[in-house]
């Protein structure tokens, strides 16, 4: 049955929705756009900020972030009474560490590979008025030089000490100290032991982990690893200032 009255083209076009309907339906749009958005855009979010440390967890050798505790701080700072010298923390975490040692009047450097602990860490030497004598760098230990340090303090874990054991024998000078939290070195014997648990401390001297001729010996271990000969007094002279 034909519909009078009405135009040919309201006839063939059909029913027309409501205006209200039309809106409604396109808030609808515009919501799920805009929830889909920032889903999305918190989702990136807690993976960016989550990966750097999730990603330590995928190495060979994980070094996690585990804050220190207030009682470790103060271990560490009595181990470095009457210490002069540049302080260096090998994954610095939080900071904590380095901007002890900088109230204490070191200057102190921190590596840390995760970058958002770095500029945590930055802000927080900032809030403690020590940004000038403490700084933070993101990058990886095995890739950094620590002969210029005569202090260095590692919270390790037991699959790392036996590398960096070598690694900090090799570079570091006679006179400096390396203290160790959490777990000592599996073959140094510690000069200087405080603390207990979880809290305790390790402190090694350099010089007296090589003893007599120690420095000799160091020389010759480090032209062995460069693969150079140690007999001469020149190749020793070279190799120190390679240091």
């Amino acid at each position: 049955m034909e519909r009078v009255g009405m135009p040919e083209e309201e006839r063939q076009a059909g029913p027309v929705l409501p205006t209200s309907l039309e809106s409604d339906s396109s808030k609808r749009s515009s919501w799920g756009f805009l929830v889909t958005g920032v889903v999305g855009g918190a989702l990136l979010t807690v993976y960016a900020v989550a990966t750097p440390f999730i990603t330590p967890a995928l190495r060979k050798v994980c070094l996690p972030f585990v804050p220190a505790t207030s009682k470790q701080v103060e271990n560490v700072v009595k181990m470095l009474r009457h210490r002069r010298g540049p302080l260096v923390d090998i994954g610095s975490g939080d900071g904590r560490i380095v901007i002890a040692a900088a109230k204490e009047g070191f200057p102190a450097v921190g590596y840390e590979l995760n970058p958002w602990l770095v500029w945590y860490s930055r802000y927080r030497a900032w809030r403690a008025g020590v940004h000038g004598s403490a700084k933070f760098y993101i990058s990886d230990l095995w890739k950094v030089t620590f002969a210029q340090y005569s202090n260095v303090v590692i919270f390790g874990v037991p699959q790392m000490m036996p590398q960096l054991e070598k690694k900090l024998e090799l570079e570091l000078e006679d006179g400096a100290r390396v203290i160790a939290c959490r777990f000592p070195f599996p073959r140094w014997t510690p000069d200087h032991t405080t603390g207990e648990g979880i809290d305790t401390v390790w402190a090694y001297d350099m010089s007296a982990r090589r003893g007599r001729g120690g420095r000799l010996n160091r020389e010759k271990n480090l032209s062995e690893t460069v693969g150079l000969p140690a007999s001469s007094s020149e190749t020793q002279s070279k190799l120190l200032d390679v240091e």
